[in-house]
């Protein structure tokens, strides 16, 4: 079943949509505590803006690490979340869980519209 490892090492016994859950089980495992989300728009975002660690799309100087936020259908709210793993300058190179219920190494423009921001973790 997919992303059976992360969403149960989050404490859940059934599936649930789980690329937050990966992205926490990710940065648990190079050490960090938190953040720990299992939603975007509910739980990310809120702890990376409480943090005073929340940017919005057209930021310059995200990093690898960095937790990436899109609004796939463009209301404003979040959908999915994954890392970044780095950028050109251009582009934005990430690693998401749950896309198309797998693991994936993804690209986008900088500028896309489905950004909506980002966590920094740097």
């Amino acid at each position: 079943m997919g992303g059976q490892p992360y969403w149960s090492w989050y404490g859940f016994d059934y599936r649930v949509e789980w690329c937050a859950t990966f992205v926490s089980w990710a940065f648990n495992q190079v050490g960090y505590s938190e953040p720990k989300f299992a939603a975007c728009q509910s739980q990310g975002i809120p702890y990376y803006s409480s943090m005073g660690r929340w940017a919005s799309r057209g930021y310059e100087h995200i990093a690898a690490g960095d937790a990436i936020f899109f609004d796939w259908e463009g209301d404003g709210s979040s959908d999915h979340v994954g890392i970044v793993i780095g950028t050109d300058g251009t582009r934005v190179y990430t690693v998401e869980g749950n896309s198309g219920d797998a693991c994936k190494v993804r690209d986008y423009d900088l500028n896309s519209s489905v950004i909506m921001g980002y966590g920094l973790m740097n």
